[in-house]
């Protein structure tokens, strides 16, 4: 089986792509990353896919007159590369997803959706609501992304509990460490086509299913 062509869009230090990249490169993850859109032109996301000998693009939001230029023109590069499925890796902005790609772009959210989640909720701000709000267990979601926030048909989420003396900071790292497993883990149910899109629901098929 090919290798999932995988286009990668992110905001921020590229600590996700770099996640996909080492497994990748440590053979647990069956996809290769064939492009990279960033959001914003001077973050350490765009050095780190340079570095990785990546094709790496920009496209800022303020450079477009409408959500929708600002989509097209995103999606674009990755289209040209004929990915199979695009993953958003602390992307912080919102995209108008065509009919086309629906069910072939994924996010991760580090919350367990729907709580949490929607529109200002991304890096600590999210894992210092958890802490206001006394929860006693948060965690993280990989969702297909539609044209809302943190919103679209859930694949899967890993809990992580809340420790009495948590930070934002403490929470973070080891809700990172659950997305680290969560995100590859979808991505190769993905590859093995053993998921299946039902209204708001996703079923992850049993293994040798078509």
């Amino acid at each position: 089986m090919d290798p999932l062509r995988l286009g990668v869009l992110l905001s921020g230090s590229g600590t996700t792509l770099q996640n996909l990249l080492d497994r990748i490169a440590a053979g647990q993850l069956p996809a290769r990353v064939v492009g990279v859109v960033s959001s914003r032109p001077d973050v350490l996301g765009v050095e780190r896919a340079k570095q990785a000998g990546l094709s790496t693009y920009v496209v800022t939001r303020k450079s477009c007159a409408s959500r929708q230029e600002f989509s097209e023109r995103t999606l674009q590069p990755l289209r040209e590369f004929g990915v199979d499925l695009i993953c958003m890796a602390g992307y912080l902005q919102l995209l108008e997803i065509p009919d086309d790609l629906l069910g072939r772009v994924m996010n991760i959210h580090p919350a367990l959706l729907p709580a949490f989640g929607g529109q200002g909720y991304h890096g600590l701000k999210v894992h210092q609501a958890v802490l206001e709000a006394g929860v006693k267990l948060t965690g993280c979601t990989v969702h297909f992304a539609d044209n809302e926030y943190d919103h679209g048909p859930i694949i899967l989420q890993r809990a992580v509990p809340v420790e009495e003396d948590d930070t934002p900071q403490t929470l973070q790292a080891r809700v990172f460490a659950a997305e680290c497993e969560a995100y590859p883990e979808a991505i190769r149910l993905f590859a093995q086509g053993r998921l299946r899109i039902e209204g708001r629901c996703v079923r992850v098929l049993p293994e040798g299913s078509k």
